[in-house]
């Protein structure tokens, strides 16, 4: 996507990073490993789980609280108050799953996760990977776009600067 404003840039690219880690999401839990937890002292999926909460207690954590903080309050403003009502009701629902899977994940990287807890990790983290996926595209086709309408270049450089600094 083509968009001016580099507060949109800037989103657009965590949604497209977003989306290929969601694909290894999909990928590791779908693939041949996916069938029993991993190994003790299995890196790779050591290396996976630790990027999967990175991302969930860092990346998604600090988008989402962004979008809250500085940007639906615009939207609400505009007249899109339920474009920015819906969107943060997707953010509670994806909050709650991520809590779970972050949890999960956890102990399995310190070698605590019950063997029998694999399953339920596995299921979060497929249900996880579409509501992320879908909550991101939607944010792509609605939010950005009106966003590119609302704001001039004074109000983008200054959303932008506060977001890469934070």
């Amino acid at each position: 996507m083509d968009f001016q404003r580099q507060t949109n840039k800037r989103l657009y690219e965590e949604h497209v990073a977003t989306l290929q880690l969601l694909a290894r999401v999909e990928r590791v839990f779908g693939g041949r490993a996916g069938a029993y937890p991993p190994a003790p002292g299995d890196t790779e999926w050591a290396a996976f789980a630790r990027a999967l909460l990175s991302a969930i207690e860092v990346e998604v954590a600090r988008h989402f609280e962004f979008e809250e903080r500085d940007l639906f309050p615009l939207l609400e403003q505009a007249g899109d108050g339920d474009l920015a009502e819906l969107l943060i009701e997707e953010h509670v629902t994806i909050r709650a799953v991520a809590q779970s899977i972050a949890g999960l994940l956890r102990a399995s990287i310190a070698g605590e996760l019950p063997p029998q807890q694999w399953q339920t990790l596995k299921t979060l983290g497929f249900e996880f990977s579409e509501r992320l996926g879908s909550h991101a595209q939607k944010e792509d086709g609605a939010l950005l776009p009106v966003l590119e309408n609302l704001l001039d270049e004074d109000r983008d450089r200054e959303l932008f600067g506060a977001y890469a600094a934070g």
